[in-house]
């Protein structure tokens, strides 16, 4: 009996598979909350929070957006959550990009969550857009803002923002945070702005970049790093308890779902590994003895 259900189970049909694979990782992304699986912060994870956290109302965060499309699935999970956190929190976010995709990324982040906090554009938040340049703009962020951004991504003179009064250079900013995804990013950010202005900064990048960003997380140069998507879905869980328990409805990130459907995805596909073993184990013994 026993034996009989063991081969029916390694034995089943491979669109079957296929399909209770695509429910796991289906399921997870549409109702995260169907599968609520733990997350655990990490300590670096827990040292962004604890940073952002130690802004007060009023302050000012310099955010860059430094991803495209590619990489979007780790870095916009992060963005997201990034900024649910600072609005709550009624800190003043400034946005920049280093890449021209960063565009796109932060008008798509900002629409979200401005929308949901009730945020007014040129009074809460303001997007400067994309220069070209690399590591040149963030020399010039650092030393004269004004003279690299005459406007905003969407052409109003920044003198007409009053989000922009008193603005000058980098060092007008409480805080800098960078969503990297390689060159320019996080590391030019650290050489070119926080460590000569001696600016707090944290960062959040893919999970590629951790190993080049990690000896400037070690050395207190970035503050904390979200590493990757498991990064994301740290952060994510941090933010969304903070916001449940000042009474703020927040659902679970996406960073959450789709680390609970690549978790669940594994173990799925790693009982039907075990499944084909066992069936082959059965079924070749069955066939010695008949010998």
């Amino acid at each position: 009996m026993i034996k009989s259900i063991l081969i029916k189970l390694g034995t089943l049909d491979r669109r079957i598979i296929f399909l209770i694979v695509g429910l796991a990782v289906l399921i997870p992304l549409l109702k995260p909350e169907w599968v609520p699986l733990p997350v655990r912060p990490k300590i670096h994870s827990q040292i962004v929070f604890d940073e952002i956290e130690k802004l007060k109302e009023g302050d000012k965060i310099l955010l860059s957006f430094e991803y495209g499309p590619s990489t979007k699935p780790e870095l916009h999970p992060m963005s997201i959550a990034t900024l649910k956190h600072l609005f709550a929190k009624n800190i003043k976010v400034y946005v920049t990009a280093l890449w021209p995709d960063g565009n796109f990324m932060s008008t798509e982040a900002l629409q979200e969550v401005s929308s949901e906090y009730g945020k007014e554009y040129g009074v809460d938040y303001v997007n400067l857009g994309f220069r070209p340049g690399n590591e040149a703009v963030i020399k010039g962020i650092a030393s004269d803002l004004r003279a690299l951004y005459t406007a905003d991504i969407k052409g109003t003179s920044i003198d007409d923002i009053p989000m922009m009064n008193g603005i000058k250079n980098i060092m007008s900013f409480d805080f800098l945070f960078s969503l990297s995804a390689g060159f320019p990013g996080s590391t030019e950010w650290v050489q070119y702005a926080a460590d000569p202005k001696e600016i707090p900064m944290s960062t959040g990048c893919t999970s590629i970049q951790v190993t080049d960003i990690i000896p400037f997380v070690e050395n207190k140069q970035i503050l904390g790093i979200l590493a990757g998507m498991p990064g994301a879905a740290e952060y994510e869980k941090l933010v969304h308890d903070k916001l449940q328990n000042e009474g703020i409805i927040s659902s679970p990130g996406k960073a959450t779902g789709m680390m609970a459907a690549q978790s669940i995805a594994h173990v799925v596909i790693v009982i039907f590994i075990i499944f084909g073993n066992i069936t082959y184990y059965i079924t070749r013994k069955t066939g010695k003895d008949r010998l």
